[in-house]
Order: C-alpha cells, then structure tokens, then sequence
C-alpha cells in the first residue's frame, strides 16, 4: 500500500507566516512524510534536523526548472542533505512551453545525473501537456521520447484537461512512484480529496496496479481553512489506502 505524503505548496500562505508553526501543525493533524517546495528560512542540513525533530520526513522536493539547468549539482547535494528519495521537476514557464524537444535534452541529462546519485527523477504535470504536440500530446510526446523518466502524476490537473486520470496510470505503470491527489468540485475548483468528483476507487485501484509508493496530498487553493482540507483529504485516504 502506498504511503501519504503532504505537498507544502498547499500552505504556502501559513508557511511565510510561521515557517516552524505550519510544520508542527501538519504533524499535529497526523501527516508524517512532506514534498517540499521550498526550504523556508534554512538550509537543506538544518531543515532535516527541524523535520527530525518534529517527526516529519521529506521524501521529495519540487525543484525549478532553471536550478535543473544551472544548479543541479547544489540540487543533489541538497537532496542528500534532507534524505530525499526523489527530485521532481514541478513546472514549465510559459515560455518554456514551445519546444519540448529542448526541454526533453534538459529533463534527459538531469534525469540521468540525478539517478546516478541514487535518486529518483520525476516530471509533474499540469493541463498545459495535454495540448497537442506532433500528432499526440506534449505529456505522450515526453514521455515517449524519455523511457526512465519518472511521472508524478496530478490527477486534478489530467481530469481538468479532459483525460481520464486511470487510463493514464494504466498506460505509465511502473514509471508512477509519486501521485498527485487532489479532487475536483462540480465546477472545476479545487477540493479536498474525497468531496468532489473524481473517482477514487478506480484511482485507488489503478494506484496499486500502477506501483505508486506516494500519495500526496496537494490542493492549490484552499477556499477555507487549509488545514481543514489537509485534514479532510488525510482522513479519507487514511480511510481507503
């Protein structure tokens, strides 16, 4: 079965308030393992002794593209130093959208320095990849076009664009190590996993098929108290998992 995790991008808001506070508090609500997004006022070596001692370990980080480009040996150090398993690529500028060709060379040649250091290596959707991009979409295309790339999953954003998020985990099986969940309300709005739409049992089902290893818990926008929702989302995949 695979484990839950938290994305703090979800608290992004209460982490610039009180950095340590939002920590203490996810580990509060019952969340042992986070996805970082950033390290708030600390290094990598000092962020894993404040995790240490709050009983929280992070598993994976969310990196930008232009610190893959021209920082990546910082990068691993510093996934050494908090004990990732996983580097993940979050996110395309806008500008950056054009040419995939360019950005599989960049995602080829990180993958393969960051696997060589003993880590995992994955790309994150969002809806922008499902436009089409020679004959497929820009995700197909990429993936295709790189076989030990890892997929992190958004299962949000690939229902948004129109795709059935369990035909995509059928068809990426064994590449799908982290997951995405977060739910859809009726109207497209973020919600907590569990109260909208998407169809949990085939997700879960196809999770365990697929070899996910990590469920994160992540919702962009939270339209109340978003340790509510984190709450909300961990006791339901508590519940099913």
């Amino acid at each position: 079965m695979p484990d839950i995790a938290l994305q703090m991008y979800t608290l992004r808001k209460p982490l610039e308030e009180d950095f340590d506070g939002t920590l203490r508090r996810v580990a509060e609500i019952g969340f042992r393992l986070i996805e970082l997004h950033h390290y708030g006022p600390y290094t990598a070596p000092a962020l894993r002794s404040r995790l240490d001692e709050m009983g929280l370990r992070a598993i994976s980080a969310h990196v930008p593209l232009h610190r893959l480009e021209s920082e990546l040996d910082q990068v691993v150090d510093e996934a050494h130093a908090l004990g990732l398993e996983y580097v993940v690529c979050p996110w395309l500028p806008v500008e950056r959208r054009q040419d995939y060709a360019a950005l599989a060379d960049l995602l080829e040649s990180a993958s393969e320095r960051v696997r060589a250091a003993g880590l995992g290596f994955s790309y994150h959707n969002h809806d922008f990849e499902f436009a089409a991009y020679e004959g497929q979409t820009a995700l197909d295309w990429l993936l295709t076009r790189l076989p030990d790339l890892g997929l992190e999953l958004d299962v949000y954003w690939a229902h948004h664009a129109g795709f059935d998020p369990v035909d995509l985990m059928r068809r990426y099986r064994g590449r799908l190590d982290l997951l995405h969940a977060k739910d859809a309300a009726p109207d497209g709005q973020f919600a907590a996993v569990g109260t909208g739409v998407l169809p949990w049992d085939a997700i879960f089902q196809a999770s365990s098929e697929a070899g996910v290893r990590y469920v994160i818990v992540e919702q962009d926008v939270c339209p109340g108290d978003p340790f509510e929702a984190i709450a909300t989302s961990l006791q339901f995949l508590q519940a099913r998992l």
